[in-house]
């Protein structure tokens, strides 16, 4: 992988660990996100002006992709109400490049050295330490596990149809700019079928945080499609979760979370395997 897309994807971790501590800070998880990923569909016309239209080739994955997003974005809100940042961001973001990496496999063709492929156990090693740690507790944590890993799957297939693709159409900005025109419809449904009233007084009182988190929640994914054009697919998911050490940082530092030493080990274990990957490219 070249520098450029090495850049991008580390800027593209950071972005994504911030938006990530946005959610989990608003206490109206759903509306968060609904809000937020509505800012993403407001900004993203302006992508349209940098290319011409996607290739109907790529159609049908930017419409499987958004509609992954979606039940992405659910089943995030679901860990985010039984765990906290430092738990639910490491298993989801560091169970996805496994994922990534059989899927890219079997459907690009992508194949791992001996070294990524290290990386890759590694990174699973320091998941399952978090599963079985001694914070993890069945009346809470086991189901926030659970969702985490349920968002790491859809993390891995949108990355793979993400992958696939932005290859075919011709211009990654058009692609970017349609997805996230779809990506807000069945979130924004979802949130005003079930707050229904409460919408307006949310607006009202709540809006700034979920619209900056909508601001770098394109940015965030955004690069990140844009590096799938420039490497693969295994390559970019993993060097992009290195945002479980950014996350881990702001759950300790600014939301006051208990991130005990087991914790720390856990994130530690993920990084190197993240590591060992990156330094083959």
């Amino acid at each position: 992988m070249d520098l450029i897309a090495v850049i991008l994807v580390l800027v593209a971790a950071v972005l994504h660990a911030t938006w990530n501590a946005v959610v989990k800070i608003d206490t109206d998880r759903l509306m968060t996100m609904a809000v937020m990923i509505a800012t993403t569909g407001i900004l993203a016309p302006l992508l349209l002006l940098l290319g011409p239209a996607p290739t109907q080739e790529s159609w049908p994955y930017i419409l499987l992709s958004a509609l992954l997003n979606n039940v992405y974005f659910l089943f995030l809100i679901e860990a985010y109400r039984f765990g906290n940042l430092s738990l639910v961001y490491p298993v989801a973001r560091g169970s996805a490049p496994l994922l990534v990496a059989a899927g890219a496999f079997w459907f690009a063709g992508e194949h791992l050295d001996v070294m990524e492929l290290t990386g890759v156990i590694v990174i699973s090693g320091g998941i399952i330490s978090l599963v079985w740690s001694a914070d993890v507790h069945l009346s809470g944590e086991r189901r926030a596990v659970a969702f985490s890993l349920l968002t790491g799957l859809m993390i891995a297939t949108y990355t793979i149809i993400d992958g696939i693709g932005v290859r075919l159409s011709g211009n990654p900005a058009g692609y970017i700019g349609w997805l996230f025109i779809l990506n807000p419809v069945p979130i924004v449904i979802i949130a005003v079928a079930r707050r229904r009233g409460q919408v307006f007084v949310f607006l009202r009182t709540n809006w700034r945080l979920p619209v900056l988190g909508g601001g770098l929640n394109l940015g965030a994914y955004g690069l990140a499609i844009w590096a799938l054009t420039l490497g693969a697919m295994a390559h970019v998911s993993a060097i992009r979760e290195t945002s479980v050490i950014i996350a881990a940082l702001i759950g300790s530092r600014l939301l006051r979370e208990p991130f005990g030493r087991q914790r720390v080990l856990a994130a530690t274990v993920v990084t190197c395997g993240v590591m060992l990957i990156a330094l083959q490219n």
